[in-house]
């Protein structure tokens, strides 16, 4: 079972990059952020004339996540990260698919830091947490994938002292991402490539692409009811490279299911 999730910086603006990447490479389910789209905007159609149900929650101009399945039913479990009833951003969706949970989120940016976009970031970065310890009280199978905003170690940022001030790598972002792991997730990237430089965005400044100038912003956290099952993870590295593209690189794993 291959499980990808891919910020795709406005799913209609890059649907034909969407849809090739989808024929090209069928992942069984894909957890999407950034739609930028409304509710009613979402290019359902065409995501059902790929072969992929959906569920999604779309948001005016920013934000959205959805969730894409191929051969196994959708079972919605949630559409928002509880803990903020005046939080009105499109971050997070949650359903089971195939026995698996699996939670899509979009982890605030938080620039410029210090300021309130940063204060929200980590108070969002709690209420993750705060849910996280939940779904492993379940102790089930839990997969919490997307685009996280942070970069847990230098090793997942190319030149990492020109980002000490960034919102992604400051120490309380990058502790709030610690805090989260040690709950008992598995960072499923580097449980197979502990030492390896990986990215997953290239800004579309600078060459970035070109210079392999990169970052490791998508991550996959998996429960231990499934962490044992992790076979095979990887980047989709072309797509970037791909015309009209997003700034981001399709990430995906395998399990034995």
């Amino acid at each position: 079972m291959r499980i990808a999730t891919y910020n795709v910086n406005g799913v209609n603006g890059r649907l034909p990059v969407l849809l090739r990447w989808l024929n090209e490479t069928a992942p069984d389910v894909v957890c999407l952020q950034e739609l930028k789209a409304p509710q009613e905007k979402f290019p359902e159609e065409a995501i059902n004339d790929a072969g992929y149900k959906a569920i999604w929650h779309g948001q005016k101009s920013w934000n959205g996540v959805a969730i894409l399945s191929k051969d196994h039913d959708i079972i919605e479990r949630r559409r928002v990260l509880p803990g903020d009833d005046e939080d009105l951003h499109s971050r997070y969706i949650e359903a089971e698919i195939n026995g698996i949970i699996i939670g899509g989120l979009y982890l605030p940016n938080g620039n410029p830091a210090p300021g309130p976009k940063f204060d929200y970031k980590l108070s969002w970065f709690k209420r993750l947490q705060a849910h996280a310890a939940g779904l492993l009280s379940e102790k089930v199978p839990v997969i919490l994938t997307g685009d996280y905003n942070v970069m847990p170690t230098e090793l997942d940022v190319y030149k990492p002292e020109r980002w000490v001030d960034d919102a992604l790598f400051r120490p309380e972002t990058r502790q709030a991402f610690k805090t989260l792991v040690d709950q008992g997730w598995t960072d499923a990237i580097r449980k197979l490539y502990p030492d390896q430089k990986i990215y997953t965005f290239w800004d579309y400044f600078r060459n970035a692409y070109g210079r392999d100038a990169g970052l490791r912003i998508d991550h996959f956290l998996l429960s231990p009811q499934i962490e044992g099952k992790l076979k095979v993870a990887g980047v989709d590295k072309n797509v970037r490279g791909w015309e009209k593209t997003s700034d981001h690189a399709p990430v995906w794993i395998e399990l034995a299911v």
